[in-house]
């Protein structure tokens, strides 16, 4: 295989055979520039053997992994050693690339030069109902430059940068020493998280690119599903809030409030689905440590409107909570 590419694209697997064929019909309408590497984190069905029909068909692109069991994240941190490329994106196997935004991103990949972080639009595709919903960052970023964080303006509320809307340069997630912890769901978080303070440029491009399938009833963000792994969401939380000293740590101010914003997002969602499993001691815990930890980082994200909601369905019950992710649904249109 080319050991020059333009990028590479890790397509972590488990037990994907009735998802995979459609992402990398996709994926492989980028070309030689681009390497494909699916990582089989020990599936049981017929991942495997698709995976390798698309290597035989695309030898210059796709290439696989197999491992035993480790998780989203494991999959993600050997995608990173294997690759090649000089930026590196995540894409699920049950989601996809829209292929012209695709095709239009790699030509102006080619002519901007390295830059640490490229963002791009995602769409949230409910399959089940027809419906979409795309996040765009038009009112944060300026279009087609090379910017610092001191451009970026603030995001609102339902907005966020996550792994789909992200693309990063391969070398700065290995200088960050970026490795995501295994056997862990929800560490798509990190991946969006940890890195941020080492980005010294960043692109946007107003591209509708990524297509997040969203709506399953198994989906690690369904309702009942978050509740069953409330633990796993507060590990990635905690391990979020103990990366940085947000207030002493990052310089540039406009990142400290993004960085806040995501933060509070995080400890509302988990407190919401800690009421949701009536475990509300865990909800004081992590109250308490965030407090322990910085009063102005706990006052910031207690006062953040979600938060509010959040606190405010742990003292008045389950009824509360539900409305509160109601409120939560309608603003971060997960299922």
């Amino acid at each position: 295989m080319n050991n020059t590419k333009l990028l590479s694209i890790v397509v972590p697997c488990y037990n994907s055979q009735d998802y995979l064929r459609r992402c990398l019909n996709t994926l492989i309408q980028g070309g030689p520039e681009v390497e494909i590497i699916v990582v089989d984190d020990g599936s049981t069905d017929k991942t495997a053997e698709i995976a390798r029909e698309y290597c035989t068909r695309f030898p210059k692109m796709v290439r696989l992994k197999q491992k035993e069991n480790g998780g989203h994240g494991s999959a993600i941190n050997c995608g990173l050693e294997m690759a090649v490329g000089t930026y590196f994106k995540v894409v699920d196997s049950d989601d996809w690339l829209n292929v012209p935004a695709y095709k239009e991103l790699l030509s102006k990949l080619r002519g901007v030069g390295p830059v640490d972080l490229v963002i791009a639009n995602y769409v949230y595709e409910y399959v089940y109902t027809g419906k979409s919903y795309t996040v765009r960052y038009r009112n944060v970023f300026p279009r087609d430059r090379v910017i610092s964080w001191e451009e970026m303006r603030r995001f609102r509320l339902e907005q966020l940068m996550l792994m789909h809307s992200m693309i990063y340069r391969t070398d700065l997630l290995r200088q960050c020493g970026l490795v995501l912890p295994e056997h862990t769901f929800y560490v798509d978080n990190l991946f969006a998280y940890l890195p941020l303070p080492y980005v010294r440029s960043l692109i946007y491009f107003d591209c509708d690119l990524y297509r997040y399938f969203i709506g399953r009833p198994d989906q690690s963000v369904n309702m009942n599903v978050m509740v069953k792994r409330i633990d796993q969401q507060l590990t990635v939380t905690y391990r979020m809030i103990e990366a940085f000293d947000v207030y002493s740590d990052i310089g540039s101010k406009e990142l400290k409030l993004y960085m806040i914003h995501h933060l509070s997002m995080m400890v509302a969602t988990s407190i919401v689905y800690i009421n949701l499993a009536e475990e509300n001691d865990k909800a004081d815990r992590l109250n308490a440590y965030i407090r322990q930890k910085d009063e102005r980082l706990y006052a910031a994200i207690r006062w953040n409107f979600l938060n509010v909601c959040a606190n405010l369905s742990q003292v008045f019950g389950q009824r509360t909570t539900l409305q509160a992710m109601k409120i939560a649904k309608r603003i971060y249109k997960f299922s």
